[in-house]
This record gives structure tokens, C-alpha cells and sequence, in this order.
């Protein structure tokens, strides 16, 4: 009985986990704008945030799988896939979010992060960050799709929405104005 309590306990939502991580999440991305992609340890995080190395160790393993899942938790958090009812109110919406989040008081951190991991020695961790987002972004096409619209490859909307983005944020060219964000989803859909 005393198993099946501690099993609940270290499950329900909103409790002491829960607390954890968001304060190594928000660690990570602090440490991310302090210091930069690299230039911290398990050890400066758990600092930073609070806790015990060994909870971010028993949590997460390593450096990159906890990187990979703060990346993962911010983009899912603040650029969910939208349902609209059509194709281009989705990419619309897809857009302004991910446009906010990567323009906001954390938004370099992330897209340093996202590129960092992406660079990494083979798919390692964010490969399967890649591969989850990539799914979602598929559901939402496939629904278009179902309702009879014609809709671009998962890898066109990364080539012609996401890419000019995080190039213009880690380049320093922004805003990334409404008009920026409407253009390039006429010049993908143009094509369909």
C-alpha cells in the first residue's frame, strides 16, 4: 500500500516534479542567455535552479536529453499546431506563434538551443525532438488534407517558413512582422 501511494505521489500532476522541472527548465533557458549553448553544467543548473544534480541525473540522464527536453516543452507550450478549419489560417497561426516565440525575452536562447542539438554528432536526442514535432505539424496537414484541401510536405513548411525565420532571429533580422510572416506563407501555398 505504501508503494502504491509513493507511485501517486511521484505521478500527480502539479506536485513536487512538476515544480522541478520548471525551475530546471527556466534554469536552462537563464543559463542558455547568460552563458550561451555549452557553457554550463548539470552541476551550474541544479545550482541555478535549486535542486539536487542528482534530481536533473535521475530526471533527465544527460545534458543533451534535458536540453532536448526543454526545447521540446517550449515549443509545444507556446506554438501548438493550430486547427482553424483550413490550411492557410493553420500555417497563419503556426507562424505568429512560433514568430513569438522565437522574438520573445527568450526566443534566442531557444533557436540557439534548437540549432546546437540539431548539430550534435548524429540524431542523438533531438532527433526524436525533430521526429515529435515533425508529427504534429503532420497531423496538421493530414487533417487539411482530409478536408479535401491541398497541403505541403511537413519538410516544405520547415523550407519555407521555419528555416527564413530562425535564420532572420539568429542573424539579428527581425521584427518579424505580420506582413514578413503572411508573405511567406503566400510563396509556399502559391506552389500548391
Amino acid at each position: 500500500m505504501d508503494d502504491m501511494k509513493e507511485q501517486q505521489r511521484a505521478t500527480r500532476p502539479g506536485g513536487r516534479s512538476a515544480r522541478v522541472a520548471a525551475q530546471v527548465h527556466e534554469a536552462v533557458t537563464a543559463l542558455i542567455n547568460e552563458r550561451g549553448y555549452g557553457n554550463f553544467t548539470i552541476g551550474d543548473v541544479a545550482t541555478h535552479a535549486g535542486v539536487a544534480d542528482s534530481s536533473i541525473y535521475r530526471r533527465w540522464g544527460n545534458m543533451e536529453a534535458l536540453l532536448a527536453d526543454v526545447t521540446l516543452a517550449r515549443l509545444n507550450a507556446q506554438s501548438p499546431m493550430p486547427d482553424t478549419g483550413s490550411i492557410d489560417g493553420d500555417l497563419r497561426t503556426y507562424a505568429a506563434n512560433v514568430a513569438r516565440e522565437i522574438t520573445g525575452p527568450d526566443g534566442l536562447a531557444l533557436v540557439r538551443l534548437a540549432v546546437a542539438l540539431s548539430s550534435d554528432e548524429g540524431r542523438g536526442p533531438f532527433g526524436a525532438l525533430g521526429d515529435d514535432r515533425t508529427r504534429q505539424m503532420q497531423a496538421m496537414l493530414d487533417r487539411a488534407a482530409a478536408r479535401g484541401e491541398q497541403v505541403p510536405e511537413a519538410l516544405e513548411v520547415l523550407d519555407h517558413i521555419l528555416a527564413p525565420m530562425y535564420i532572420r532571429v539568429l542573424f539579428g533580422i527581425v521584427p518579424l512582422t505580420p506582413e514578413y510572416l503572411d508573405g511567406l506563407v503566400d510563396r509556399l501555398l502559391a506552389g500548391k
